[in-house]
């Protein structure tokens, strides 16, 4: 019995907090439940970008035509189609076309992605057929014995195959942002998609005729949540062009990382009702302000886990800004080094279980056998996923994000946890945004936002509230955080920031 060890009272909260409710879900196949809309409101307005707009009928009518296409050019189920395109609406013709084809889409922002990236993700999953737009052509690295399909070429009316797919079948191909070494495919189902996107809180209350702003990058999981997520529900998706604070001006619902809903104004967005971040630590500061103004919920889950895998709506009153608990029909459990559960309130790493855990990763078995494993608590072939995140359980059964393990660095020979000093400067007066990092063996540093923020009042902040050793050597204000492509902080940037300004001072 893997609880034994455990007093009857931990081990009844072990299976109390870690489970999350077990509801149904409508359909695992989230192209379906377009296809529905689609019928009943075929003039109802599936996405606009840039003043184009596109109804459910059409997007439903086009993206059938291109599945048809697609079987014709030999896509079966289980097959990965390349979709290398940048934020429009042909985007969302070619997402629904591959998922009606039965395959799985493999999203790459072709205007961001080098063609190094390109090259190695047509090799990794097979995509035999990429699509695009005529534009972007010239960019794709096409071996030979593939198809390139441009987007914008009109298709002969057909109508959509009937192509038997299942949950387990795959949704989409994510590669993970390889700033550890190569990037990593995760295969996704549509049981693990739909589990989320079409249960609450998940489903973010998403309505027929609600605005949901399309913020982030295509290659980023997170995108799924925004188009996937709307155009299941029936919502009208709204596209950004260059101007991201536009297109949340006439947002319902926002779906963003906490960098880049950092920077955007609560009081300029004043339809916002529901906000959900995720992808990084979320400061305090941030989801308190907009928690007075909409439903703001704090997320936690790596793309192997679907998104996110827990989720808590915050209250600006309440003593900690939580990851909350596990979503519908899946599990978290904190467990040691030797993968065994941990009394409540102490710390360890969170393991995933349940409908959230993807497939794995694409022609890496050994990377497999490191972050997949038989889950012991739910048996019955079910596997669990280690997150790499530490957490602990509060009293109340809700899960405190104490950073990532990667995060957890020896300064002096002490262990310091990262996250824990930047929460710190971010509660120093004037502090909206911190991140902290080793920059050698003895040594922290630390960035804040805005240009303004007194640096030695925050680093006195540190001082007052943690050990000597996580007192970063410098505190460097700046008017903003440099950013990656899917929107958050870039930390190789910061680093290469502060060894130039050493170079100068030299």
């Amino acid at each position: 019995m893997p609880l034994r060890h455990l007093t009857p009272h931990d081990q009844r909260l072990f299976r109390h907090y870690g489970r999350g409710p077990t509801v149904p879900v409508p359909d695992p196949l989230l192209h379906h439940a377009v296809a529905r809309h689609a019928a009943a409101r075929p003039h109802a307005v599936a996405a606009e970008h840039q003043g184009a707009r596109i109804t459910y009928g059409e997007l439903d009518r086009y993206a059938g035509a291109l599945a048809a296409r697609l079987v014709h050019e030999g896509v079966r189920p289980g097959d990965h189609v390349g979709l290398f395109v940048r934020r429009s609406i042909p985007m969302l013709v070619g997402l629904l076309g591959i998922l009606k084809a039965g395959a799985a889409y493999v999203p790459q922002d072709i205007g961001l992605a080098p063609p190094a990236q390109l090259t190695h993700v047509i090799r990794t999953a097979r995509t035999r057929v990429v699509l695009t737009l005529a534009e972007h052509a010239p960019r794709v690295p096409l071996p030979d014995g593939h198809l390139l399909l441009p987007l914008d070429e009109p298709l002969p009316h057909a109508p959509a195959p009937r192509v038997r797919v299942t949950g387990d079948d795959g949704c989409y191909v994510l590669f993970t942002s390889g700033t550890t070494g190569r990037p990593n495919g995760v295969k996704v189902t549509h049981r693990n998609v739909a589990n989320l996107l079409l249960t609450a809180p998940g489903g973010l209350g998403v309505r027929p005729g609600d605005r949901v702003a399309q913020l982030l990058n295509i290659a980023f999981d997170m995108a799924a949540w925004e188009i996937l997520g709307c155009l299941a529900q029936g919502g009208t998706l709204v596209i950004r062009g260059r101007d991201l604070a536009a297109a949340a001006r006439t947002a319902d619902v926002l779906v963003a990382t906490p960098t880049v809903l950092s920077g955007l104004d609560p009081a300029a967005c004043p339809r916002v009702r529901t906000v959900a971040v995720a992808g990084e630590p979320c400061p305090r500061p941030l989801a308190d302000r907009w928690a007075r103004q909409a439903a703001f919920f704090n997320g936690c889950g790596p793309t192997e886990t679907t998104i996110v895998n827990t989720m808590s709506r915050h209250d600006p009153s309440a003593p900690l800004l939580t990851i909350g608990r596990p979503t519908p029909n899946n599990t978290v459990y904190v467990l040691d080094a030797d993968r065994r559960p941990l009394p409540i309130g102490e710390v360890g790493e969170m393991w995933a279980g349940g409908d959230c855990v993807s497939a794995g990763y694409l022609g890496d078995d050994a990377l497999n056998a490191e972050r997949y494993a038989p889950d012991p608590f739910l048996g019955g072939g079910r596997r669990m996923f280690r997150t790499r995140d530490l957490g602990r359980w509060t009293p109340g059964g809700e899960l405190e994000h104490l950073g990532r393990t990667d995060d957890q660095v020896k300064v002096r020979g002490f262990r310091v946890e990262l996250d824990s000093v930047s929460s710190v400067l971010e509660s120093a007066a004037g502090c909206t945004r911190a991140v902290t990092l080793k920059r050698d063996a003895r040594t922290l540093v630390s960035f804040v936002c805005p240009a303004d923020v007194d640096p030695d009042a925050a680093r006195r902040a540190v001082a007052d509230a943690l050990p000597y050793y996580c007192v970063p050597e410098q505190v460097l204000p700046l008017a903003f955080l440099p950013e990656t492509d899917r929107g958050k902080i870039d930390k190789q940037a910061l680093l290469h920031l502060i060894e130039e300004r050493v170079a100068v001072a030299r």
